[in-house]
């Protein structure tokens, strides 16, 4: 059989798999804004079975033989030799895995988020503990099947972002800390920003319509995806012509749905760039979650909470909640979205303080990833990190450890790559401000192309081909350094608090 129908081949094959994959991811998309409570058990069967057959049709022995048949031909273009050593990495991962493994995983993800639901809507940990501790069984054996070197948890993170260690965040923190703290303690001397504005009643109505207003002018493209509301705001893609993002509304704080908005629409816009002939292979897919979040924190923080931003959309916000902003100015605003101050929920924290949130989820995993930590002690151990890393009480579960969903998706080792986001998104940022010095004139005049053009030629049209330190280093001319986050930190809110 010649090269091209040999690649045929396996681009059909390839396709038919991501097909019943995103019918799977349908059904949980629905199960997270739509499903009715006495779906939940079927739902959580459908679930695992399109699970099961999506990895039985990519771990069957014919797919192996094809990709090694594949990976000695010589007249493949680069793109299509990158595609097949990278499905062949990803078939040899997967194979580790039975396809009953794979079934009672997604099983037990179902009883677990369901779990997890029921305890938010109670505020008890208690009622998620036993579902949670079967799921980190599960992917503690998960790590033992896959195999690691030197910590379990290396194992799962690899998942999120090919090649990402312990050893590797654990310096990066290390790098973080200790002048996030210091940036931290040079503002309590300072004089107090007044947030109140953004706490008082905003209808959802209003505030739906505002945000999805907002997600046009980002360039959400409404006409290949959506937004809806859930428990937890999320974004995912069933191809780049289908992006559906949530948000979630709270009537008494308006950043809730803003930057919620603004974060899913980063993801969103991602998806959306994603090159659609590539479907269902590897280039047609994201780099990594590291970058992925350096895309939803780029639009939700570097320019979602600039002042170039607002100042072009200060006029849609004033009209849209006239009652509420009539004493507020532009500054106000500015300053009271970048107030800085230690607070109990990770998705609402200041770009400061986030990082402790994340350091502490990425500690508590660890250790139940290890085995040290029981299931049944994170509720205290919880408490415990957020009295010393952010000198705050938690006040009950569901604004201490319930507050994500993650954990009852089975998504150990996914938290690093918040931090990891944010700093590669502060070098992106920088690399488009050396590239188009006027960004932030064109961001006050509701410009934003050269933005858009950069992420599509430097970030978005690659997919997979490169790591996430290829990328950035091909983007930036620079590995992930994180002196630019701490530049832009720094710069900013010392201008902010005067």
């Amino acid at each position: 059989m010649s090269t091209a129908k040999l690649y045929s081949t396996y681009k059909t094959k390839m396709q038919k798999i991501a097909d019943v994959k995103y019918a799977s991811a349908v059904l949980q998309w629905d199960q997270e804004t739509y499903l009715p409570p006495k779906g939940n058990d079927f739902r959580g069967q459908q679930i695992a079975t399109l699970s099961e057959i999506a990895h039985q049709l990519f771990t069957d022995k014919t797919m192996g033989e094809l990709l090694e048949e594949l990976s000695l031909c010589e007249d493949l273009t680069s793109s299509e030799k990158r595609n097949i050593v990278l499905s062949k990495e990803d078939y040899e991962r997967n194979i580790k895995l039975s396809a009953a493994f794979v079934r009672q995983l997604s099983e037990t993800v179902n009883q677990s988020y369901h779990a997890w639901a029921k305890a938010r809507k109670e505020n008890s940990f208690a009622l998620f503990e036993q579902p949670l501790n079967e799921l980190i069984q599960l992917k503690r054996q998960e790590a033992d099947m896959l195999g690691y070197e030197q910590h379990p948890y290396n194992a799962l993170m690899n998942d999120y972002d090919k090649g990402l260690t312990v050893s590797k965040v654990d310096i990066l923190f290390v790098e973080l800390k200790t002048p996030l703290l210091n940036l931290l303690d040079s503002l309590k001397n300072k004089k107090s920003i007044d947030n109140s504005f953004l706490f008082q009643e905003f209808k959802k109505d209003n505030q739906w319509e505002f945000g999805l207003e907002i997600l046009k002018r980002i360039g959400f493209d409404l006409e290949a995806g959506r937004q809806d509301i859930s428990l937890h705001p999320f974004t995912t893609n069933f191809s780049s012509k289908d992006v559906r993002v949530t948000t979630r509304i709270d009537e008494h704080d308006f950043s809730n749905m803003t930057w919620s908005c603004l974060h899913e629409g980063g993801h969103a816009l991602y998806e959306q760039g994603l090159p659609a002939d590539q479907y269902g292979l590897p280039l047609g897919e994201y780099c990594s979650l590291s970058i992925h979040e350096s895309q939803s924190r780029l639009w939700e923080n570097c320019i979602g909470r600039g002042l170039p931003f607002w100042q072009h959309n200060f006029k849609l916000l004033t009209n849209s909640f006239p009652k509420q902003l009539k004493d507020i100015n532009i500054e106000k605003f500015y300053k009271g979205i970048n107030s800085v101050s230690p607070s109990l929920i990770r998705t609402e924290a200041d770009e400061l303080t986030y990082h402790f949130h994340v350091m502490i989820r990425y500690e508590i995993e660890k250790m139940l990833i290890e085995g040290s930590l029981p299931t049944k002690d994170i509720p205290a151990c919880w408490n415990e990190m957020y009295q010393k890393y952010l000198g705050i009480k938690v006040p009950d579960d569901n604004r201490g450890c319930l507050q994500d969903i993650h954990w009852s998706h089975g998504s150990f080792g996914y938290f690093a790559t918040y931090s990891l986001g944010s700093l590669y998104a502060a070098q992106l940022y920088s690399t488009i401000e050396k590239k188009y010095p006027a960004v932030s004139e064109d961001l006050t005049n509701g410009k934003i192309n050269s933005i858009q053009d950069w992420l599509k030629k430097e970030i978005y049209c690659n997919g997979r081909y490169y790591s996430s330190e290829e990328l950035c280093e091909k983007a930036t001319g620079e590995t992930l350094q994180s002196s630019y986050f701490i530049n832009y930190a720094t710069k900013k809110f010392s201008e902010i608090y005067l």
